[in-house]
């Protein structure tokens, strides 16, 4: 069963909580710290950051958007996704993940993936992809995490 969740633009009433996501130590190389992925968003307007809440409370962050300079029509991306490590193993990630996805899916109608990456030592995040129906495609990008991807078909049907 999925946490209850919201996606919320990260903003002035939630952007220290945002700041202060930390991740386990174990997990630090997998991900940016928030602060870079809102720099990143700053400088690269197709990046959609947003706080994963739990109520009033912040308990993740997620970004996503479409890079239009990957092949024909551009490639959706699930760029972030991290749960503070208060909060890991409570659902919040799935949740989360579910939700960012069916977002995506209802703002990008016309694309019929959607495409992340990761290192492949990162077991628990390629379980959860996995579970949800990410598949991998057999490429890495330019820093050599492999490339997955879900179809818009196994989205809707979450």
């Amino acid at each position: 069963m999925d946490r209850e969740i919201a996606l919320r633009p990260v903003d002035e009433h939630n952007r220290a909580q945002v700041l202060a996501l930390r991740v386990e130590k174990s997990q630090q190389n997998f991900i940016e710290t928030t602060a870079r992925c809102l720099q990143e968003a700053a400088e690269l307007a197709l990046w959609r950051p947003l706080a994963v809440c739990a109520g009033e409370t912040v308990v993740g962050f997620c970004m996503y958007g479409l890079w239009e300079k990957e092949g024909p029509g551009g490639r959706l991306w699930m760029d972030r996704l991290l749960i503070d490590q208060r909060y890991q193993g409570r659902g919040y990630g799935r949740a989360a993940l579910r939700a960012v996805l069916r977002r995506m899916a209802d703002e990008y109608p016309r694309h019929r993936h959607i495409y992340l990456s990761l290192y492949q030592d990162n077991t628990a995040a390629t379980a959860l992809y996995q579970s949800l129906g990410f598949v991998f495609t057999g490429e890495r990008d330019h820093k050599g995490e492999f490339l997955m991807r879900i179809d818009r078909a196994k989205v809707l049907a979450l």
